[in-house]
């Protein structure tokens, strides 16, 4: 996604990241912010076999918990300072199996005084060969409080 957001808040950065480390599901996952920009957000995951189904590949619920961070996060780089976002609904669509780490894509397509629409890509694989999985579109709402 090439649109470029102006932040809500300049130190967007600090909230992004002090909000991710506060997350204790993706501590648990031993997920890692990957990347953070206005309306931006990678989170990637190593190889961790106590995460996959029963097939031997990552659980469809985990590439969801990621998506919805990444959403997000993403929602949340452009929120105004003193606010947090939560999420309203996501769609998932899986493409194909996914093994390996796992990098989730979370963009902004439009943000809004109370409602940040986003769409996450995730990508599986290992070292450069990753491929998409799953494509995610989500909405957030802006709640104050953060």
């Amino acid at each position: 996604m090439t649109t470029a957001f102006e932040p809500a808040n300049p130190d967007f950065q600090s909230v992004v990241r002090r909000a991710f480390a506060r997350q204790s599901l993706m501590t648990l996952y031993g997920a890692q912010l990957a990347d953070v920009a206005p309306g931006r957000v990678v989170i990637t995951l190593a190889p961790n076999e106590n995460l996959l189904q029963q097939a031997g590949h990552i659980h469809g619920g985990v590439i969801g918990a990621l998506a919805d961070s990444a959403g997000g996060f993403a929602a949340l780089s452009l929120a105004p300072a003193g606010f947090d976002v939560v999420t309203i609904e996501y769609k998932i669509n899986f493409m194909r199996a996914a093994a390996g780490s796992l990098r989730v894509t979370g963009d902004v397509i439009r943000p809004g005084r109370s409602i940040t629409v986003t769409r996450m890509t995730c990508e599986a694989g290992m070292g450069s060969a990753f491929e998409t999985c799953a494509v995610v579109q989500a909405t957030f709402m802006r709640v104050a409080g953060a």
